[in-house]
């Protein structure tokens, strides 16, 4: 568990970082959206596969700016647990076989459950179709 928390710590501090900087952001995405997509991966993320895409939507919606409603703590949180997932190098190595992917999916799964409200308002936004600025004018009526 120690090593989880500083891993996970890690990657929150890198996290951090990467979103001063769009570019790099979107390249974490695109590689949690290829690595989640494999259909090995896609088998052992299970039921938070689609959450998984749904929060790598949400963080890109955010870095190209079409969508802001994210707290800073979400958008560390989600970015930290995509680092995390990505990189080769965490509490558990991916190469064992059966466990080294749980950790992966526990952390992602615990992210997601903690920032499921602020998802929940993101999938809410992204099935209205309407740009973010039209939406908030539309509350303050």
């Amino acid at each position: 568990m120690k090593t989880w928390n500083k891993a996970f710590g890690n990657a929150k501090t890198k996290a951090e970082s990467l979103l001063k900087s769009p570019e790099k952001t979107n390249r974490l995405l695109d590689s949690a959206l290829k690595r989640s997509s494999s259909a090995k991966n896609a088998a052992q993320l299970g039921s938070i596969a689609e959450k998984l895409q749904a929060v790598t939507r949400m963080i890109r919606s955010y870095v190209n700016r079409d969508y802001k409603d994210i707290p800073w703590q979400t958008l560390i949180l989600v970015t930290g647990a995509l680092v995390y997932f990505v990189s080769p190098i965490d509490a558990i190595a991916d190469f064992i076989p059966l466990l080294g992917f749980a950790d992966d999916v526990a952390i992602i799964t615990a992210v997601i459950s903690s920032i499921n409200h602020d998802l929940e308002k993101f999938l809410e936004w992204e099935r209205s179709g309407m740009p973010y600025a039209e939406i908030i004018e539309e509350e303050k009526s």
